[in-house]
Order: structure tokens, then C-alpha cells, then sequence
């Protein structure tokens, strides 16, 4: 274990001796760090937080602080972080709720870039890049291989789905289906995230029944119900798995999907 002689480590912390903790960090009470973590320099983690292995943590990060939610009475809640993530400079994270699960969880491969933040209750899936000031509000949920714009910042509550991407500056007030791309303020639909999904080694042909799909819920005027009924009808015809995770990301939707 390297810990710099600056570095303030809480008697209870639980610290794998492969981890690397470098000037001026402040680790807390019920901080488990696993294998491989490195924290450069001037990071404060505060627990119960559970860190899984090989994640790396830049300056002047804020991993596990006490949410701002006025309903948080300082009860015992947690953040729970995977595996081989990297937390750019600036980040802040906060842990869950009771109102909730008491809980925020981050998932495994995440790049969470410059001064994004990820509040109480948010779970955040794998493979997800965050751009520079990307923000999450409360109880937001995040598939996998989603990449959120500069800028972006999301309603509590949201979900959006595998695979969505969205541009600088976008504000996410509704659901963003699976697959999809948004952009502007308020968020407009604007299109499917093909290079995303091409890059990530889903197929052509998945790719063009998601086209197929995308028009039915976009292009055609339907109401909601009876797009759904026709996607469901093309997922019938060819059982694809990516169709059927662009459906079911519409039908969870709860506060209703950006269309």
C-alpha cells in the first residue's frame, strides 16, 4: 500500500494493500477501496462507500459526501462503486436516500469526465461516458453505453436507455428510449446513435430493424400504444435483441419518453 504521508485515512477504513492514495486525500469511516484503486491527489471519499477494483480517482473529487436533499436526515445510506471506472477531475458523487433505496450505484468501465455529478439515488450502468460537466440529478437511472454530451444534464427521475447519446447542452426532462440520440434545450429526438452502436459491435442487421423500429415510433404519427403494438409485431417477426431492449426501454418509461 502507497498512502502519502499528507493523506488522512480513517482508523475504519478498509484499504486493499495494492491501493495507491497520493497528497491530501481524506479517506472516512466505512470506505472499503479494492484492488488496483489509485486516488491522486486531494480526493475525499466519505462512507459507507464500497469501491470495487482498478478505479482511478483525479484531484479534487468528491466520492460519497452526504446528499444536499432536504428530505436527508443523515441517515445510514450508501454508494456503491464497480470496477475500473475513471473519475476525472472534479467529480462529485453523493450517496442514496431512504426515500429511495438508500443507495446510488455505479456500475463497472464507466469514464466520468471533468466536474460531472451523479446524485443521491442514481444507478449507472456500465460503459458510460460522462463529458465534461454532464449532470444527473436524483433517482436517474442509466443503461450501458450511454454517452451524455458536455453540458448535459438530466431531470430526476429520468431514465435513459442502452446506447442513447446526447449532444452538448441537452436537457433531459422525459425518458430517452434505448438506441436514441437528443440534443437542444428541451431535448428533441434526433435520430438513432448508429456509430455508437457500430462501434460497440452490434450488427447490421439489428441496426436496420431498429431503423425499421425507430420510424414506427417517430415517423409515422402514431399514438404511443399503437407504436408500441407495431414494434411488437416486428420483434414477433424477427426476435432481435436489441428491438427487444428498444422496446422495453419505451414501455418502463415512467415519466414518458422524449418524442
Amino acid at each position: 500500500m502507497s498512502i502519502h504521508e499528507t493523506a488522512i485515512i480513517h482508523p475504519e477504513a478498509s484499504i486493499d494493500e495494492s491501493v495507491t492514495i497520493g497528497p491530501y486525500c481524506i479517506v472516512g469511516k466505512d470506505v472499503t477501496i479494492g484492488p488496483g484503486c489509485k486516488l491522486l491527489s486531494h480526493i475525499i471519499v466519505k462512507g459507507p462507500t464500497a469501491i470495487g477494483k482498478n478505479n482511478s480517482f483525479f484531484q479534487f473529487s468528491s466520492i460519497g459526501e452526504d446528499t444536499p436533499d432536504k428530505k436527508y436526515k443523515g441517515e445510514d445510506t450508501k454508494l456503491i462503486i464497480g470496477d475500473d471506472n475513471i473519475f476525472r477531475e472534479g467529480v462529485t458523487i453523493h450517496r442514496g436516500t431512504i426515500q429511495d433505496n438508500a443507495v446510488t450505484e455505479i456500475g463497472s468501465n464507466n469514464l466520468v469526465m471533468a466536474y460531472a455529478h451523479i446524485a443521491h439515488d442514481c444507478v449507472v450502468g456500465d460503459h458510460n461516458v460522462f463529458a465534461n460537466n454532464a449532470g444527473l440529478a436524483g433517482h436517474v437511472k442509466i443503461g450501458n453505453y450511454v454517452t451524455l454530451g458536455g453540458f448535459s444534464a438530466v431531470h430526476q427521475f429520468c431514465n435513459i436507455g442502452d446506447y442513447a447519446f446526447t449532444g452538448m447542452n441537452t436537457m433531459i426532462t422525459m425518458d430517452l428510449p434505448a438506441y436514441t440520440k437528443a440534443a437542444s434545450h428541451p431535448a428533441k429526438i434526433a435520430g438513432l446513435n448508429t456509430v455508437g452502436m457500430a462501434r460497440n459491435g452490434i450488427s447490421e442487421d439489428s441496426i436496420s430493424l431498429l431503423k425499421k423500429g425507430y420510424k414506427l415510433l417517430y415517423r409515422k404519427s402514431l399514438k404511443l400504444n399503437d407504436a408500441v403494438s407495431k414494434l411488437e409485431d416486428l420483434q414477433e417477426k424477427y426476435s432481435d435483441p436489441h428491438l427487444k431492449n428498444f422496446i422495453d426501454s419505451i414501455k418502463a418509461s415512467t415519466r414518458g419518453i422524449t418524442r
